[in-house]
């Protein structure tokens, strides 16, 4: 069976009103643009197709007028259902002017629950959101007020609690991969991720719908490694050749083969990065690294901890995880985040979900956001700003430990630094330590439940969690107690007997010289030593 060769034009004629689209990609990688663009140029002309049901697990788009963005008009969808809202504002718009439903899910859960509903399965059953604003009782993952139906349920499970997530029923899938050859079988092999392309695809399939796969390339059958294939041609209906513009490897690099494992591995030989405010927040959080221990790091503030690494000369005593499916390597950032150059291997993002939601991670390293005296984290939600939750909720509630890092106090801060001491030239005008956020994002009572070890640094801040909120461990070198946290903070922390000064090699010029025998014991006293 010959799969249908079509222009971007052809394939966006073959989505009509009501359809349920599967959206693949992350951020900017695994996109399938030129489809996308097609499908909205379309609409812009035709007034069709319209209300479009969306599903997709992670952000994807460029924060202006990229991916998800094309889709992004009234009228033309009527409900989205994604993991990740940051990247795409033409969507959150018409969620917050309640023109569609929108639901903000896990985004391991999402793509599991294509792959559980492509095996028939009613919906997805897990642990993951209990205690956040995913659970029905702190609003079932709604964006808005016009959002009726609920999809998610509380379900007992001999004593314990549980979520459970229906299915999705969709009939379009639009993906990506490199080559497909005359029968539709497609391989990925200058793609830097495999995402749940294949679960996509079997879902849409199943459901007797049209799965249309954007690639670079076409060629003969019989020339394709079947051991390549990622999404064999019986799940694709059509496919649509793109030129380069519109099949970037990610929104910001064209093409970079160290996200693929090829060319020569070099050290890399980088000027050590200025010693700002997140390169501090970094440094105290390598000090928390244990030796062998399998990492994830966030984006934002965490990404800046591989730099540190590097500079150290100890990258190479962790292993650091991408969710989207990276394993080693040294992950990318910016708009190529969810990349890894020279990774040790890549597995699709359901399967990477599956061994995070199991416990698989031994040290995640997340952003902070707004943190309340109970401990619990927004990164979610902030006003009419739609972030969405992404991977967070699947990494710090399964986690072994759990290091949330970022600045005291957010806008326009100013700090001075260099020689062992901090000082803050100026004040940071939004409060980050509050009394309430705005949404649950991280649920601190969970944590305690789990005797889950979480800690928050900043650059002039170390907390922990405990029963009675959080604690105070460490203040840094030249910070006023009174003055610099205690006045920023909504609520008061419980002051450990036992506080200390941070160390004050992280805020000085030269390398802090972290040694592995230093990573040996960490992990020896959190248990990850053999």
């Amino acid at each position: 069976m010959k799969a249908k060769v079509l222009s971007a034009q052809q394939a966006a004629s073959l989505i009509n009103d009501g359809d349920k689209v599967i959206l693949g990609g992350f951020i900017g990688a695994v996109v399938p643009e030129a489809i996308e663009k097609a499908v909205g140029e379309r609409f812009l002309s035709s007034g069709h197709p319209r209300s479009l049901e969306l599903y997709f697990t992670a952000g994807q788009g460029d924060g202006i007028d990229r991916a998800v963005n094309h889709l992004s008009y009234p009228g033309m969808v009527s409900m989205a259902c994604g993991g990740h809202w940051g990247l795409i504002p033409r969507l959150q718009k018409l969620a917050n002017e309640n023109l569609i439903a929108g639901y903000n899910f896990p985004q391991g859960v999402i793509a599991q629950l294509l792959r559980d509903s492509a095996a028939g399965k009613p919906g997805t059953l897990s642990h993951v959101g209990l205690g956040t604003y995913i659970d029905p009782r702190g609003g079932g993952g709604k964006i808005n007020e016009v959002t009726g139906d609920d999809r998610v349920s509380l379900i007992d499970i001999d004593g314990q609690d549980y979520l459970f997530y229906k299915r999705i029923d969709a009939n379009v899938a639009l993906l990506r991969g490199t080559t497909a050859d005359e029968n539709g079988n497609i391989t990925m092999e200058d793609e830097c991720l495999f995402l749940e392309n294949l679960a996509a695809a079997q879902l849409v399939t199943n459901m007797g719908g049209t799965v249309i796969v954007q690639v670079k390339k076409l060629v003969k059958v019989g020339e394709l490694d079947p051991q390549q294939v990622r999404i064999p041609g019986i799940f694709v209906n059509a496919v649509v050749v793109a030129d380069d513009d519109s099949h970037m490897q990610t929104f910001a690099e064209p093409m970079n083969p160290a996200y693929c494992g090829r060319g020569e591995v070099v050290s890399r030989v980088s000027r050590p990065r200025p010693l700002d405010v997140k390169k501090i927040i970094a440094r105290r959080a390598a000090m928390e690294l244990s030796q062998g221990a399998i990492l994830n790091y966030g984006i934002g503030v965490p990404e800046v901890i591989a730099a540190v690494t590097d500079e150290e000369g100890i990258t190479d005593q962790m292993i650091a995880t991408v969710e989207p499916g990276a394993i080693g390597g040294t992950p990318a950032g910016g708009l190529s985040f969810g990349a890894a150059a020279f990774p040790e291997a890549v597995i699709t993002q359901d399967q990477m979900f599956d061994f995070y939601d199991g416990g698989g991670i031994d040290q995640a390293f997340l952003g902070l956001a707004e943190c309340d005296r109970n401990g619990d984290l927004n990164v979610s939600r902030f006003g009419p700003k739609i972030a969405g939750c992404g991977g967070f909720i699947n990494i710090t509630q399964n986690a072994k430990q759990v290091f949330f890092c970022g600045t005291f106090t957010a806008g326009k801060l100013n700090v001075k630094t260099g020689n062992g001491r901090l000082q803050i030239v100026q004040e940071g005008h939004i409060q980050k330590f509050i009394r309430q956020v705005q949404q649950v994002t991280f649920a601190a009572d969970v944590a305690r439940k789990n005797s889950k070890e979480v800690v928050y640094i900043t650059e002039r801040a170390v907390f922990r969690l405990v029963e009675q909120g959080l604690e105070l461990v460490e203040i840094a070198p030249g910070i006023d107690l009174e003055r610099d946290i205690l006045a920023q903070m909504a609520f008061s922390p419980v002051i450990s007997p036992e506080l200390r000064l941070m160390d004050e090699r992280i805020f000085c010029e030269p390398p802090m010289g972290l040694s592995i025998e230093t990573l040996r014991f960490n992990a020896i006293k959190a248990g990850f030593a053999a």
